[in-house]
């Protein structure tokens, strides 16, 4: 009889295994439209960014304040065009070309969950994707509260709101970003940039199989 109580035993450990996997908590899909201020800090060089997403008009922008630096916007559509630039006097501008859009909604199926920890004095599920970002998220509230990327590049979540949208003529890159002068090559360059959207790029690209 030994042997038939420790294959039944077998099979009720792993039948509770299975039950537990499929018991534990899945990520919330982002809000289709939000704003959210993030405070990033990249191995001490630390940014505040307006956080402005919008599924539904396909666009996401990051507004990105250096410390005691430049202004920046990085403005993104989901057709994988991305405008980088400033308004003031240089004028500057990158417009650059990305295979994939901005980030979808459910761009966190299939995170692998990780347990619960507290960060920034909030009780988080935390799950990671391919390798690539740890995902925070508040227990009670549903609302990311911290992410880690898979170089260290840190964001926390200071405000988080559901269904904020920004006007239309904010989404709106200046004139010069248009401009002749600007290489044809230029446009068909992708590079990392220091905003969330470009991070995190590569995971939604793993997701559009999904």
């Amino acid at each position: 009889m030994k042997p038939v109580c420790l294959s039944l035993f077998t099979i009720l450990l792993f039948c509770s295994s299975i039950a537990s996997k499929s018991l534990d908590p899945t990520p919330s899909p982002w809000p289709l439209q939000f704003h959210s201020v993030l405070f990033m800090n990249n191995s001490g060089t630390l940014q505040k960014v307006d956080l402005w997403y919008d599924w539904p008009n396909g666009r996401n922008f990051n507004i990105i304040q250096n410390q005691l630096g430049t202004l920046k916007y990085d403005l993104e559509w989901t057709n994988g065009t991305s405008y980088v630039y400033t308004l003031d006097s240089n004028k500057e501008c990158r417009v650059l070309h990305f295979s994939v859009g901005i980030l979808r909604p459910n761009w966190l199926d299939g995170a692998t969950y990780l347990g619960q920890e507290h960060v920034d004095g909030f009780l988080c599920n935390v799950w990671t994707k391919v390798d690539f970002i740890l995902y925070y998220e508040d227990v009670v509230t549903k609302t990311p509260v911290h992410w880690v990327f898979f170089n260290g590049y840190t964001a926390h979540v200071m405000t988080f709101e559901v269904g904020a949208v920004l006007e239309d003529p904010n989404w709106q890159a200046p004139v010069y970003c248009f401009g002749e002068d600007k290489p044809l090559l230029e446009s068909m360059v992708a590079t990392t940039a220091s905003s969330l959207g470009k991070l995190i790029r590569d995971v939604s690209n793993v997701s559009i199989s999904l």
